[in-house]
């Protein structure tokens, strides 16, 4: 089993992530103020962040924006993806910004990942265009209800 440590790096790094999940400060300087608050200088901390970003120990750092109330749209979409192909459909499906979150799953359809735009139209553009570049049907589940869970994981 992987300790803490080897996915995130060590104490400080631990309690960056663990720090940050919520409220981050808006403000001229939000590194700088979270910092004070990790007992951290502005520059460690967006160096660190840029490490975990870097070597893969967080896959993003960033805001989460409800798209839908900004006139945009979601949808999370999924790939059966043959496990030889994996690496490679992976790094096509992410290639598009508008891909925020990519999971493995245990299951006939094993790659799901959301896809947000900033037009609604846009959707069905990018599902035709990573259809196209992978050569695989992409299945489209649009939300049909919305559930608030306020997920915080705790390292």
């Amino acid at each position: 089993m992987n300790r803490p440590e080897s996915l995130v790096g060590g104490d400080t790094d631990r309690r960056i992530v663990n720090a940050l999940q919520g409220d981050f400060p808006v403000c001229e300087r939000p590194f700088a103020r979270a910092a004070e608050t990790l007992g951290l200088g502005e520059d460690e901390l967006i160096a660190r962040i840029e490490a975990m970003c870097a070597d893969g120990r967080l896959s993003r750092f960033g805001p989460l924006f409800d798209a839908e109330k900004l006139g945009g749209a979601v949808t999370l979409a999924a790939l059966a993806v043959p496990d030889e192909r994996f690496d490679e459909v992976t790094a096509l499906v992410n290639a598009h910004p508008e891909v925020a979150h990519n999971y493995a799953r245990d299951h006939a359809l094993n790659m799901w990942f959301v896809v947000s735009a900033e037009l609604p139209e846009r959707i069905a553009e990018v599902i035709a265009e990573i259809g196209r570049e992978t050569g695989l049907e992409v299945v489209n589940m649009p939300k049909e209800r919305e559930y608030f869970v306020g997920l915080r994981l705790s390292l």
